[in-house]
């Protein structure tokens, strides 16, 4: 008799994570025999762990914080995990495990549903030069935003993401973002600035037009800073939850052979979660 699939997120730590709340709902609500489970694996012992996934029972997983760069040298990474050098996603097929990161769609897919006729081909400007960024440059290339602006307190870093990107993307200075604003069709924090327990990010949006949408890749608090600042001037915006909840579409697709969708049933379950006590 063969088990149920599982799959799990391996991270360190994982105590912290909603994937088991959201793919737990889905398999409940789509009638699929299966589980996630949240694996804390220490960094030491994260090839061990990989190498063995299939044998401890799981179809797949996915990878968070501190391992992301790591898993591309366990498993084949497509072109997205490669180009993002980041991977968050790992699967099997044709008995090879594989691996690529969803933040990409996640942002993207997102931002579709809360601000749909975005302005795909106009300027973005995203703040931040990490992983989260790449994933979002990443994304906004492929649908074809013309301009990529990326401001970073560490200019080197952007200019890192501009070389690695290409022409379309130009890395400016963190005192540089209020030159870039009056002709930004989207403004996209990708940093750590205005969570909970980490210092505000301290930025005015008086000079955005009106046409522009903010996203915040922070999702706690649900309504940071900068979105209660945008939604002050009836801008449109897109929260970090919901990119949360979209980029683990395709991942559980993968391990399960079901497509879920992002319903408000599931936004409301985990937006309780995470303002319990």
């Amino acid at each position: 008799m063969t088990s149920a699939p599982a799959a799990c997120l391996i991270g360190w730590p994982v105590a912290h994570s909603r994937s088991p709340l959201i793919h737990r709902y889905w398999l409940k609500t789509l009638g699929i025999a299966g589980d996630y489970r949240a694996e804390a694996v220490a960094p030491e012992a994260v090839t061990a762990f990989v190498s063995t996934l299939r044998e401890r029972g799981y179809v797949g997983a996915n990878v968070t914080i501190p391992h992301k760069k790591r898993v591309l040298e366990l498993a084949a990474p497509d072109g997205r995990a490669r180009a993002v050098g980041a991977a968050n996603t790992l699967w099997f097929e044709d008995d090879r495990l594989r691996a690529t990161n969803t933040d990409v769609e996640g942002f993207i897919h997102n931002l579709d549903a809360a601000a749909p006729s975005w302005n795909s081909g106009g300027t973005a400007l995203v703040l931040g030069a990490g992983g989260s960024s790449r994933a979002v440059i990443f994304g906004l290339l492929e649908r074809g935003v013309r301009r990529v602006h990326v401001a970073n307190r560490t200019l080197v870093r952007g200019v890192e993401l501009a070389v690695l990107f290409g022409d379309r993307v130009e890395a400016i200075g963190w005192e540089d973002i209020d030159r870039v604003m009056p002709h930004a069709d989207l403004l996209v924090n990708t940093t750590s600035l205005g969570m909970v327990g980490q210092p505000p990010l301290d930025i005015a949006l008086d000079a955005l037009p009106g046409n522009t949408v903010v996203a915040d890749l922070v999702y706690a608090p649900l309504v940071t800073p900068l979105l209660a600042a945008a939604r002050a001037r009836d801008l449109r915006t897109a929260d970090g939850l919901g990119m949360l909840l979209h980029q683990a579409v395709r991942g559980f697709s993968l391990w399960f052979g079901t497509t879920p969708r992002v319903t408000a049933e599931l936004r409301a379950l985990v937006e309780a979660d995470l303002t319990k006590a």
